[in-house]
């Protein structure tokens, strides 16, 4: 059993803590970095330099330092570090540090894997450990992180080198039950990580919650929480914070925009973008490989990767949830040979963890949304990033590919671009991101679209899931901003449907929307006047509404560069001599419309020679051959009252039918009710029924038209004959009785 200490020894260690804080304010205060300066340009301190006091007055210089025990940290801190196995700093590290210690605002940006994290959990100890912050105290520092994972991320971080500090910390993120003892326990806290919705809820719901004293504030994956899907919450939250504190935005690709900055209210920040002048802006030992792949290949090429390396640990993107569902499903009913999982926000919160921490142990392949793609480390270093559809945009790539080649550990990734997005490599040169242009082996092709369609048919619950799969990600591409790079017109529709192994085509609304705007411009070019440049035009705009054979073979040609049914023959015969098997797809018929301005009573009817008869000809006189004659009002009358006859004599039949059905039903259910309460009178004994029936009062009833003058109950008749006078001295008892 542990022994409690004693009061001699807290009292000391009150005082060593105290005399260390004043150290270490000393330290900070006489050796502070300039601001605007990076501290990466100073030389590093020789190997024997002394550390912290130099002598009474002199302190050593921790800016531009290269280890963690050479900067003004407390043995808590360091000791945390020490366990840690963390030793040398990375480059935001050496830039940020100096800085966050002196109390000041930062803007960091660097490169994925680069060691953010600790960048801002340092100055957060330090901070609350400076102002002898105890439970008392309340809630000192926020950490708000976009998602779920990266929230327990930080939180396993953060417990690993604080654990030696007294500090309450706790995890506040969404999709958990237990928020009745988060309520009653959140005030007590000192650190809090927590995700935007979770933390304002508390703020609305949870009674004193207090936040007016907080010290520091720090934003993780900062450029994702600043934009507009955050940005409701985020504002709410801010309102409720104090404006005296520091604040520490870290991530991947930082914002530089005024609103944003200035919605948080800093104070001169920082800003370090410690590789804004690097040659890359992605790690350097990540190989970044892009391929043109058709829109009806997507899934054939990602099959064919994951048998071809069954071996790694491959982390897979798509657009949105249902995709994800959707093939993950799919692709474990085909067995490739390597376990399959799937992470996405849908999911709760207890699988999405398990999930996570079963990719960080064994070698799988991990079908995610961008729920996975900012700033998760996994333990075990992820061999490839496949990107089955393109990023939004510049940032997002960055961060997708960010999960492999962490730290000094090498990685690679493959993006799959269709070939209305080429113009995304321009933008990659231009943000510096060395990306390799390969081309597929078609040799290795192996298509899957056939195994798709029947697993449909074998498995009708996968049909929805295709079918909502094929709906959402036309939906995000309609949706993307950037339209020289996502144009919905300019995919093939059909063939991509095929691919996932639909029998038809979905109908998409938005779609077709799109599609009628785009012919009332075609109809306003054809009517005007023609010219070269029209012409062209026009013959542009054919080209994007084609849907069926008019397509252009040359572009036909280009997007089904794999087949989507074919034969183990077939494949054999494709591989050996490389050529390309179209697929085969019955193109989607034109439906019929329905004129809803059409004129009513226009039906033609023809008789046995082929002749049109006049409408209802039936009942016109045929014999004297003229048709187009009009009827004869009486005859159309008597026409209507035998129709009136039938259809009220049908009607009753139906009535008739229907009673009997209905009075059937209620016979069966007062039977299956009898027989419920017979079996339920089965557990009275016999001698209770026989005593109730003695009980049971006899009816009398009074029939005054009797010609009996026998006052006695007739048993079989069950009435009582008696006289006038004999019931109206009855009543007159009866009056007495009640009136008393």
């Amino acid at each position: 059993m542990r022994r409690p200490k004693s009061k001699d020894f807290k009292k000391q260690q009150r005082i060593s803590e105290e005399t260390e804080i004043e150290l270490l304010k000393s330290w900070i205060q006489t050796q502070q970095v300039d601001s605007g300066s990076n501290p990466m340009s100073l030389p590093p301190l020789p190997k024997n330099a002394p550390i912290g006091r130099v002598d009474e007055n002199t302190f050593s210089r921790y800016a531009g330092v290269a280890n963690f025990n050479q900067l003004p940290l407390s043995k808590k801190t360091k000791d945390g570090l020490k366990d840690g196995k963390f030793v040398s700093m990375t480059d935001i590290q050496r830039a940020s540090l100096p800085h966050a210690l002196c109390g000041r605002d930062i803007l960091g940006a660097a490169k994925t894997g680069s060691g953010k994290t600790l960048a801002f959990i340092i100055p957060v100890l330090e901070k609350l450990y400076r102002e002898r912050w105890g439970p008392e105290d309340g809630v000192g520092s926020i950490i708000i992180s976009p998602t779920r994972e990266l929230a327990g991320q930080l939180f396993d971080v953060l417990k690993s080198v604080g654990k030696h500090h007294n500090f309450s910390a706790g995890l506040l993120i969404g999709g958990r039950k237990d928020v009745d003892m988060e309520k009653e326990r959140v005030n007590e806290l000192n650190i809090l990580i927590c995700t935007p919705g979770r933390l304002l809820q508390h703020m609305d719901e949870t009674p004193n919650f207090d936040c007016s004293q907080m010290q520091v504030l720090v934003l993780d994956e900062a450029d994702r929480i600043l934009d507009s899907g955050f940005k409701r919450e985020l504002n709410a939250i801010i309102s409720q914070l104090p404006k005296r504190r520091q604040t520490l935005l870290f991530s991947a690709t930082q914002t530089k925009s005024v609103q944003d900055l200035a919605r948080l209210s800093l104070k001169d920040p920082e800003y370090l973008s410690v590789h804004e002048e690097s040659v890359s802006a992605t790690p350097t030992l990540l190989k970044q490989i892009v391929m043109v792949v058709p829109l009806d290949q997507k899934l054939d090429m990602v099959w064919s990767f994951i048998k071809t390396h069954l071996q790694s640990k491959i982390l897979v993107f798509l657009s949105s949830c249902k995709q994800v569902k959707f093939v993950y499903e799919a692709f474990k009913k085909l067995h490739p040979g390597i376990p399959l999982k799937c992470l996405h926000g849908r999911m709760k919160q207890e699988r999405r963890m398990a999930i996570y921490s079963e990719f960080c142990e064994k070698r799988s392949v991990l079908f995610c949304t961008d729920v996975a793609a900012r700033g998760l480390d996994f333990n075990k270093a992820v061999d490839w990033v496949v990107q089955v559809d393109c990023p939004e945009n510049v940032a997002s790539y960055i961060h997708r590919v960010g999960r492999t080649a962490r730290y000094k550990s090498g990685g690679k990734s493959v993006l799959f671009l269709l070939p209305s997005e080429i113009q995304m490599l321009e933008k990659f040169k231009a943000a510096k991101v060395p990306v390799h242009f390969n081309k597929p082996r078609k040799e290795l092709l192996q298509p899957v679209s056939a195994l798709l369609a029947s697993l449909l048919a074998k498995y009708p619950d996968l049909q929805p899931r295709a079918q909502r799969a094929f709906i959402t990600y036309l939906r995000s591409i309609h949706l993307q901003k950037d339209k020289e790079i996502f144009d919905v017109t300019k995919l093939p529709i059909d063939e991509y449907s095929a691919s996932l192994g639909l029998p038809m085509t979905p109908k998409i609304r938005f779609l077709n929307q799109k599609i009628k705007s785009k012919a009332v411009s075609k109809e306003q070019i054809s009517a005007e006047p023609e010219s070269p440049k029209k012409e062209n035009a026009l013959m542009v705009t054919k080209k994007k509404l084609a849907t069926d054979d008019s397509d252009d073979e040359e572009e036909e040609n280009d997007l089904l560069l794999a087949a989507d049914t074919l034969n183990e023959d077939d494949e054999a015969k494709a591989s050996e001599i490389g050529e390309v098997i179209p697929a085969t797809r019955v193109s989607k018929k034109k439906k019929l419309k329905i004129n809803v301005h059409r004129p009513l009573g226009t039906r033609v009817v023809f008789d046995d020679e082929g002749n049109t008869l006049a409408p209802l000809a039936r009942i016109a006189d045929t014999q004297s051959g003229k048709e187009s004659m009009l009827l004869d009002p009486e005859q159309k009358a008597e026409y209507y009252r035998r129709m009136r006859e039938d259809l009220k004599k049908a009607d009753k039949e139906d009535k008739l039918v229907d009673r009997q059905r209905r009075r059937e039903k209620r016979i069966k259910q007062k039977m299956k009710l009898k027989e419920v309460d017979e079996e339920d009178d089965m557990s009275e004994s016999e001698e209770e029924e026989t005593a109730d029936r003695r009980n049971k009062r006899k009816k009398v009833y009074f029939d005054s038209d009797s010609d009996s003058d026998d006052g006695d109950l007739n048993e079989d008749t069950g009435k009582a004959g008696v006289t006038l006078e004999e019931q109206e001295a009855l009543a007159l008892k009866l009056l007495d009785s009640m009136q008393s």
